[in-house]
């Protein structure tokens, strides 16, 4: 269930008026349940009634007969397992779609509220007299906003933000309590959570005999509309280039990006993902938790990367990869089915002998 303490206002929708939103096929309930209003949203083995559920992964398949949900949002495969009771919303996505109407429903789910303030210019704030903020900006208690930044309507600056000098923040974008924004230009509508540092010295030293030299690093961060970036999360600003996040990128936290690196479109990177300097990853690449990506190498086009793999050479378009040092999945699944049989025939071996 939804607490209203955090998550305030609850917007009450018909299974009816969410069908239609959605573009879904209604299927079963009791008379009159298609305008009844649901007033909130949970998992289905927790759901009570007035509430609004989903079903998708088949593991969970056995809780909808019992479930206590007013609407559940479910996959074809599904429908004949729904109560009687139950309206159910049929999808070809149902997590997808389950979403969007948790968005309309709780709408404060997605527009991210300040640690502090709901709108406004704190005067706790320091606001250097160079900077240029639209209307409709917040800015939190202790937040810094550095000389000849620029920031968009709509944007919050939450409680102890610092914000440096000359950094551009785009429209309806949320910059999360103590994250450091430097040498950056921030698209529209991106969400930067909480202890986030952009745009931080790379690491980049020329290394001899007699001490490593620090070498200057004069690049930037470009973050693209629509990325959003995980707590904790730390993106290097480029050497003589600039690092750059696409559109529509999601990071996951305490994520680590290198100097120079160029990251595409709609890529998905999650968390403990570490990417060495100067790599380019192509659009909608995905990679898994805890793996590190080696320097100066490519990963091309919706290639997907397992959780805890090592990667040291370029990756094809589409490429499934996996393992350590990374290789294609299928040849890792090939080795790791070759290494039990020798075991097998090892341990059937030692006990004949016995």
């Amino acid at each position: 269930m939804v607490d209203t303490a955090f998550f305030p206002p609850i917007v009450p929708q018909t299974p009816q008026n969410l069908a239609g939103a959605l573009g879904l096929d209604i299927v079963g309930g009791d008379p009159g349940a298609l305008d009844q209003n649901l007033s909130g949203v949970a998992p289905i083995e927790q759901a009570e009634p007035g509430t609004l559920s989903f079903l998708d992964n088949a593991k969970y398949a056995e809780n909808l007969a019992n479930t206590k949900a007013s609407c559940v949002i479910l996959a074809a495969r599904f429908q004949d397992k729904l109560p009687d009771t139950v309206v159910g919303l049929i999808s070809k996505e149902p997590y997808r779609d389950f979403a969007r109407a948790a968005a309309l429903m709780v709408p404060t789910g997605v527009k991210l509220q300040g640690a502090a303030l709901s709108d406004g210019i704190s005067s706790a704030a320091h606001i250097d007299p160079t900077a240029s903020l639209e209307d409709g900006v917040t800015v939190e208690p202790s937040a810094v906003i550095g000389a000849h930044v620029s920031i968009g309507s709509g944007t919050t600056i939450c409680a102890g933000a610092i914000i440096a000098h000359h950094v551009q923040v785009g429209r309806d974008s949320y910059v999360g309590a103590q994250a450091v924004l430097q040498h950056a230009l921030v698209g529209d509508r991106v969400i930067v959570h909480s202890g986030v540092n952009v745009g931080q010295d790379g690491f980049g030293f020329a290394m001899g005999p007699t001490g490593h030299l620090k070498v200057p690093q004069l690049g930037r961060v470009i973050i693209q509309d629509d990325v959003e970036i995980g707590a904790g999360t730390c993106i290097d600003r480029g050497t003589t280039r600039d690092t750059i996040i696409g559109e529509g990128t999601k990071i996951d936290n305490l994520v680590q990006i290198g100097h120079n690196v160029e990251v595409g479109r709609h890529c998905i990177l999650v968390g403990h993902v570490g990417i060495a300097g100067s790599s380019v990853l192509e659009d909608f690449v995905a990679i898994g938790g805890q793996s590190g990506i080696a320097g100066h190498i490519r990963i091309g086009m919706g290639a997907q990367i397992a959780a805890a793999s090592n990667v040291k050479d370029n990756v094809p378009a589409g490429g499934r990869w996996a393992g350590t040092p990374a290789k294609p999945a299928r040849t890792v699944f090939r080795e790791l089915a070759a290494i039990k049989r020798l075991g097998e025939q090892g341990s059937a071996s030692a006990k004949s002998k016995d």
